[in-house]
């Protein structure tokens, strides 16, 4: 894996500190090579003394060290980032946006239409290096910026390149995603509960049964349809669950979530 030049962090919270784990333990990049503007001291002083890396006073000193700026800040104090760092970001800079919501016009508004821009939506699970990912550029952006984003993402998960306008349904899907997981794992502990096991049994028996069914989807690539068939046998246990399921319309909800969850995505970047 080729190694990344200088990094930048706008922000050093749960996301940028994801993504400098996973940038370290890659080998992508080293300590040293890894600067961090964060405002607040005693987690900026977590952050040097957890992973080594180096803290920045502010746009001019970060901007000066870093060709590739990463801006994992929230959505709602963008505006104020932009204002600080436009005048120290030029067409040398490639700068890589992880704030939900927020268009690469917005950004290009911010910054100057010259500045290579790309948006990336990652997932809560990049925290434990399995996130899913996605990205899109601005049309200064050049293939080599799009291959150094997708190391970085990778370092963490996976990552794909999608329009801008699919990133809504990303957000929908897998930045969403995770929450509707957890839903249900919560339930079917509570089902295990309900039949007679202890929870902390059935807990530990859920959470390896989601991550086993998880990896056997990802390392066999069969379709889901094809995989749940297997474990379905003609009058069985497992089919009499998923006649309740269908019943209660899970399909259908679930769909219906990553829906609404897009459409929400789409008015919060209004």
């Amino acid at each position: 894996m080729e190694n990344l030049e200088t990094v930048g962090f706008v922000g050093g919270g749960q996301m940028g500190e994801a993504l400098v784990r996973g940038l370290l333990r890659s080998g992508l990049q080293t300590a040293a090579n890894i600067i961090i503007a964060e405002p607040r001291v005693e987690r900026m002083d977590y952050l040097r003394e957890t992973y080594g890396v180096r803290a920045a006073d502010g746009p001019e000193e970060l901007a000066g060290a870093c060709r590739i700026l990463i801006l994992a800040v929230k959505p709602q104090i963008m505006a104020h980032v932009l204002s600080q760092y436009a005048e120290y970001i030029t067409d040398r800079h490639l700068v890589i946006s992880i704030a939900a919501g927020i268009s690469l016009g917005v950004l290009e508004t911010g910054l100057g239409d010259t500045v290579r821009i790309i948006r990336v939506m990652p997932n809560t699970p990049a925290l434990v290096l399995a996130g899913a990912a996605a990205l899109c550029a601005n049309s200064r952006a050049t293939a080599a910026d799009v291959a150094a984003a997708e190391q970085i993402f990778r370092a963490v998960g996976i990552c794909v390149e999608v329009s801008e306008s699919q990133l809504d349904a990303v957000t929908g899907l897998s930045g969403s995603g995770p929450g509707y997981v957890f839903a249900f794992i919560e339930a079917l502990i509570d089902g295990g509960v309900l039949a007679g096991l202890p929870r902390d049994v059935a807990e530990k028996l859920v959470l390896q049964t989601v991550y086993g069914a998880a990896r056997m989807a990802l390392e066999t690539r069969e379709p889901a349809a094809v995989l749940r068939g297997r474990v379905t046998s003609p009058g069985g246990t497992t089919i009499a669950g998923l006649r309740v399921l269908e019943e209660a319309g899970m399909r259908g909800a679930v769909m219906t979530a990553v829906e609404t969850a897009t459409e929400r995505s789409r008015e919060l970047g209004r």
